[in-house]
């Protein structure tokens, strides 16, 4: 079958480059690659299986202990290592796929993922678990970058929008259902497999990803590929673990010397990979994160604004998990149903985001915010009132409206930040933005869920979860701060 290949120029290192110009038309003119619509759903499933699996093992963690005596501390490695991998290696992703070819890459994460994920449900050790679930991660890494990439190069306009408000609503739907899912698939013990089905049912869906995308998903890349910026990419995988691995597994491993030497040493890090990215980029190199892209104001402000919404996001998901089945007594399918009027709401909100959008721009971003802040409101009344006799009634107001303020806010958000990033730094500018999300997941439940677990041994279940939410609360009220620096229109 033939490939058609898109290319586009470089821009220079130091100015955002303009958004290509259509090929004219002519008998030399090569045509564009178009996604169609099997095309797009394809590649949005391949961004829907690494945030699935994400969160499909919150509620599995119980299980996974009981089976292979895991303990505390490889329970936190089995969320982290997977979390860690992801984060440190997207922009990479992002960069090769750019270099040897978005198709390309995407079926070999693909098949890497639906191959670690074998790895992961046929563990016999938690050590063996730990380390597929890095390996799933890294797999994760390669594919999602070029579904970002693939839609900016293969849509313009109208087709854009809506292929980015799907993206956005697919990510947020992926992270509710993930936590569902995981809880239907525990308990229902498919043929004695118990929680190891959370990670086995990837496996199918991977051979169907990779059938779907062989037929239907053009290739796409830069017209002068980079080098790969070495010294960029090793400091960035410095910067994130020193900050992340040390706040995921800290708790469990009782806050030993080397978590504090680690966070102690993310700010040099940090400071050091962006000094080695802006002399790369004034010196006309390519670095991994160009300095550049970070001046255009739609991507910068919005990725200061995913920060907050996304470690409140975790945080919240993951304490709700956690107070339901241990402070409540609930089974993982309860817990899992618990959160389906989220996952409804935010499915209504992210199909009437486009036409919102239309009408009052960017400020849906911040209605959605005030939104969010009123069923987080919610949920906490009924925490405080209705415990410990509270249901899934009781919560389903709170959950439903705050699912409906998500909704409103995450695609447009998204669609967003990569309005104005060129097409030949698709990869990049998506890499960028995936990775700030999430390493914020992963920040949420290493921040918010280590407050919520020390709060519960000396609080109550109850009272922990109260100061979790009214913490989430401060966070969106940063964020409808931040929303109203976006830009006001949207194109």
């Amino acid at each position: 079958m033939s490939e058609t290949t898109v290319r586009t120029t470089h821009p220079s290192p130091s100015v955002p480059a303009a958004p290509p110009v259509p090929a004219t038309a002519g008998p030399a003119a090569a045509e564009p690659p178009v996604l169609t619509p099997l095309g797009l759903f394809t590649v949005l499933l391949g961004a829907a299986l690494p945030l699935i699996d994400f969160f499909i093992v919150n509620v599995a963690l119980p299980a996974i202990d009981a089976d292979l005596a895991a303990g505390p501390a490889m329970l936190e490695l089995v969320v982290g290592g997977y979390g860690v991998a992801y984060s440190v290696l997207l922009v990479l992703g992002g960069r090769i796929g750019d270099t040897v070819g978005r198709r390309r890459l995407f079926l070999a994460g693909m098949a890497a993922f639906g191959l670690t994920s074998l790895a992961c449900g046929l563990a016999p050790t938690a050590w063996t678990l730990v380390g597929a679930r890095v390996a799933q991660g890294a797999a994760a890494a390669l594919m999602l970058p070029q579904v970002l990439a693939t839609i900016q190069a293969t849509t313009q306009g109208p087709r854009r929008a809506r292929a980015m408000s799907l993206y956005g609503a697919t990510a947020g739907l992926s992270m509710v259902a993930g936590q569902i899912l995981g809880g239907v698939l525990v308990a229902a013990d498919v043929a004695g497999s118990g929680w190891r089905s959370v990670f086995l049912v990837n496996v199918p869906v991977a051979v169907a990803g990779l059938l779907l995308a062989v037929r239907a998903v053009p290739e796409t890349r830069s017209d002068r590929p980079a080098s790969v910026d070495v010294p960029g990419t090793l400091l960035l995988a410095l910067a994130l673990v020193s900050l992340l691995l040390p706040l995921t597994e800290g708790r469990a491993a009782g806050w030993p010397l080397w978590t504090w030497l680690s966070l102690a040493l993310f700010p040099f890090a940090a400071l050091a990979f962006y000094l080695a990215e802006r002399r790369a980029d004034r010196l006309g190199r390519t670095p991994l994160v160009p300095p550049s892209l970070l001046r255009l104001a739609s991507l910068r402000r919005g990725l200061v604004m995913l920060l907050p919404f996304s470690i409140g996001f975790s945080g919240f998901m993951f304490a709700v998990a956690v107070a339901l089945q241990q402070g409540l007594g609930m089974g993982p399918v309860a817990a899992g149903l618990g959160l389906v009027p989220m996952a409804l709401a935010f499915f209504a909100a992210s199909l009437a985001g486009p036409r919102l959008v239309g009408r009052f721009g960017s400020r849906v971003v911040t209605a959605g915010g005030l939104i969010q802040a009123l069923g987080i409101a919610l949920v906490l009344a009924a925490a405080w009132y209705g415990w410990p006799d509270l249901g899934l009634a009781g919560l389903a107001p709170g959950v439903a409206v705050a699912g409906l303020g998500q909704g409103l806010q995450l695609p447009v958000l998204m669609r967003l930040m990569l309005s104005d990033v060129p097409a030949d730094r698709a990869g990049v500018g998506g890499g960028v933005m995936i990775t700030t999300q999430q390493s914020s997941l992963a920040l949420g439940v290493a921040t918010l869920g280590t407050l919520f677990l020390a709060l519960s041994d000396s609080l109550g279940t109850r009272d922990a979860l109260a100061v979790t939410l009214l913490v989430q609360l401060g966070l969106i009220v940063v964020t409808v701060a931040l929303s109203l620096r976006l830009p006001r229109t949207m194109r």
